[in-house]
């Protein structure tokens, strides 16, 4: 191509030049606009600002310091003579809000305008994000361009729990440091849970004398870890001293990111029961929990001990004196409350308050902790739990367990933080799980969490408005280092940033995936450990009149597919999948990414398919499916689709009732067996239906039992599945119901008498 038609193709599209020089911001900005050439950071730029400012003085420190980092060039400040200018502006700017930016690069200088020095900071990341991240000795060149942008939500936050495993200072602002690269927010600080407590208390220094230390179990699972004995040395842990969350504290106020303590209460305080026994129901001495077996042990707070209130006053007193944060969250999820039916004290203040129960009770005892957390000046966040028994007056929820308790908070007109497990937990796997490192289970993947919709479609336009945004959760029962968290997060995270500041309607994946893969380049430079992407294929059936089908696809950027129906393991020379695969006879399933010509991942995904009478009929249940195991919607019951060990994929999930299903056959066929396939996983409160009958009808009225098939599986199995299955002589029916029987969590468990789950996957009729 000669240069006389590069010049006519640079004047007849001015698209070629912005192609040249595309961003790969994220978050995506509101609006950016690429323009012709571009400036260029060099010893003769100055940085200029408002001398008597001294949070822009922070923020020009910060730019300076990465400047050096990647260039070894020293900014000047406010030096008049400079020929090239990085202007940071404070100044009133309509419409862009408290941490929106208006940025425009020209050859000849940067200018930031906003409202706060929260968009300043932030148009200087937007600025970061064009430059190389670590040093090359490269020319630090910004393309010329034009941005407005500013966040859709207020929270846009980041938790990390510090008490499972302790993390160091250090560790802790490399968090910071990546919340702030992507224009979040908030960093929710877990510093007290049952095996560790994580924080200097002056007034009582046992709390990490005694509760920041535990027994080492490493070695061990989590779940199988056996509470510690009397004799054995705790040495496994750690805390932050006042004047390292002083420093962290600090360190977040310069990136823009409020830190937000969580002190838990009245449940998960084994490690301060441990270091005061005085504030259990049982006052015995103990040691903090090593992991997840509550034998032996106490893990709440005594409602009825006035000392309790003294004390946890005292601690947050303490509190609020180090976090200068609006909200402090004080936990009060999976509040085990049998220890307080049993207690005398407790009873006499269900009495003395006039309360009907339990749940009343731990309601007053959280709205107590909010009298006084208002009373210095601060707002209480709490786990959805906290809506049981009332919800205290000017609580904040943040709702984990799926999107309920935040829609019911939202339609009482109290603040909501969305945080539901699926898919902003971030201790799920992201990929895999073959060849992943250790994962608490579940599955949230990068497009699963850039998919996430913060605004639930339960809530018109007024309620809507008590969301406060939305935070994903690292539980770290399984994560001990630093280079997990870090593997755990990226880049989940920056998909999330986005999801929380860019609009809605802009938010594209295939857009979002071509550009996170110039920032995996840079976690690489760094030594940051990421996952570089779910190469798990999706196999998602559609069943529909007795015709089943199968469509596959990857979320790898620009990965192909394979597969094979022979129950072999597919190659770059199986079958290349190019639409929807009919199924017309039982089969197996097997596809795998291919990416640059390699086969990617440890294991293909692999899927059994079942053709039987009931495929694609509409399954009706007495009882609701819970909402947080829908599967792949009402007739998943119908589909084809044998479950896996996977929990949260093709399974429908019912807790505390019956599953009591009926299928209309659509015409009566003669059929001989029945069968329903069932999920036994111990550790998730998941277990075997105790008994299955199998009845049929031809008017669907009057129905008839088949057979009664009854569970010979031990309660204590781990993890298993099993096939309840009736066979009798042949007959014609048009109707099939059945009736799984639920029961309760068996004793030793740790839910032991409470509701137990029953999870059901394909019913089979032949």
């Amino acid at each position: 191509m000669n240069k006389k038609l590069l010049f006519l193709m640079a004047l007849c599209c001015p698209l070629f030049l912005s192609a040249q020089q595309k961003v790969n911001i994220i978050p995506k900005p509101v609006n950016l606009v690429i323009q012709e050439g571009n400036f260029s950071i060099d010893g003769n730029t100055s940085v200029r600002f408002d001398k008597k400012n001294s949070e822009l003085q922070a923020i020009a420190k910060f730019l300076a310091a990465y400047i050096n980092t990647v260039s070894g060039n020293e900014l000047r400040m406010n030096n008049k003579k400079a020929a090239k200018i990085i202007d940071l502006k404070i100044e009133n700017t309509a419409n862009i809000g408290d941490e929106g930016y208006v940025l425009n690069v020209s050859p000849s200088a940067i200018t930031i305008r906003a409202n706060t020095k929260a968009g300043i900071f932030y148009g200087l990341q937007s600025i970061i994000q064009t430059l190389p991240q670590v040093r090359t000795n490269a020319a630090l060149v910004v393309p010329c361009m034009q941005v407005t942008d500013y966040p859709r939500f207020k929270w846009r936050g980041m938790h990390l729990d510090v008490s499972r495993h302790f993390f160091t200072p250090e560790l802790v602002k490399e968090y910071i440091d990546l919340i702030a690269q992507y224009k979040m927010n908030t960093f929710h600080w877990h510093l007290v849970d049952d095996q560790g407590w994580r924080i200097e208390i002056k007034k009582y220094p046992k709390l990490t004398e005694v509760g920041a230390w535990r027994v080492d179990q490493n070695d061990k699972a989590w779940s199988d870890r056996p509470q510690a004995k009397a004799g054995e040395k705790p040495t496994y842990g750690g805390y932050y001293t006042q004047e390292q969350i002083k420093d962290i504290i600090a360190y977040a106020a310069v990136r823009n990111v409020t830190v937000v303590p969580e002190i838990e209460m009245p449940g998960h305080v084994a490690s301060a029961v441990a270091s005061y026994p005085h504030l259990s129901c049982t006052q015995q001495a103990q040691l903090p929990m090593t992991g997840g077996n509550y034998t032996n042990m106490s893990s709440n707070y005594c409602a009825g001990n006035d000392s309790v209130f003294t004390f946890l006053e005292d601690v947050l007193t303490e509190v609020v004196d180090l976090f200068p944060s609006k909200y402090i969250h004080i936990g009060g999820d999976e509040l085990d409350k049998a220890p307080w039916k049993k207690c005398a004290r407790c009873q006499a203040r269900i009495k003395t308050e006039n309360l009907k129960n339990e749940e009343e009770l731990q309601s007053y005892f959280i709205a107590r902790i909010e009298k006084f957390l208002i009373s210095k000046n601060r707002k209480m966040i709490g786990w959805d739990e906290i809506l049981e028994g009332g919800l205290a007056p000017e609580a904040t929820v943040m709702s984990w367990r799926g999107e309920a308790g935040g829609i019911e908070a939202a339609k009482m007109k109290h603040d909501v933080i969305m945080t539901p497990g699926n898919p902003v937990y971030f201790d799920h796997y992201q990929a895999g799980p073959e060849g992943e490192p250790q994962a608490f289970g579940g599955f949230n993947t990068l497009k699963r969490v850039y998919s996430y919709e913060p605004i639930p479609k339960e809530l018109n336009a007024e309620e809507a408005k008590f969301v406060l945004g939305a935070q994903a959760n690292l539980w770290t029962e399984s994560i001990v280092t630093a280079e997990h968290v870090e593997y755990m997060i990226l880049p989940r995270m920056p998909a999330l940033a986005e999801v929380v500041w860019s609009p809605k309607e802009s938010r594209n994946w295939g857009d979002f995936n071509e550009r996170i893969q110039s920032h995996f380049k840079g976690y690489g430079q760094k030594g940051l450990r990421y996952c570089p992407g779910n190469f798990t294929i999706d196999i998602k059936p559609s069943s529909q009149n007795g015709k089943l089908s199968i469509a596959l696809s990857t979320e790898a950027y620009k990965g192909e597919i394979y597969y094979t129906t022979d129950g072999s393991n597919p190659t770059i020379s199986s079958i290349n999948y190019a639409g929807p695969i009919s199924i017309d006879s039982s089969v197996i399933i097997k596809a795998t990414t291919v990416l640059n010509g390699n086969v990617m991942g440890v294991k293909p995904a692999e899927q059994a398919f079942i053709m039987h009478k009931a495929i694609g009929r509409d399954v009706v249940y007495s009882n609701p499916i819970s909402t947080y195991y829908v599967a792949d919607g009402p007739n998943s019951l119908t589909d084809g689709v044998l479950g896996t060990k996977t929990v949260n994929k093709y399974w429908h999930g019912i807790s505390g009732k019956d599953l009591v299903a009926t299928i209309d056959l659509g015409a009566e066929q003669e059929i001989k067996s029945i069968s329903l396939g069932c999920l036994q996983n111990y550790s998730d409160w998941i277990f075997l239906p105790q008994e299955v009958k199998f009845e049929v009808s031809a008017d669907g009225k009057n129905f008839k039992e088949a057979k009664m098939v009854v569970n010979n599986v031990s309660v204590y199995e781990k993890s298993t599945i099993k096939s309840f299955k009736a066979e009798f002589l042949k007959q014609k029916v048009k109707y099939v119901r059945v009736s799984a029987k639920n029961g309760v969590c068996p004793p030793n468990h740790p839910g032991a008498g409470k509701p137990a789950w029953i999870f059901a996957d394909e019913l089979v009729v032949e």
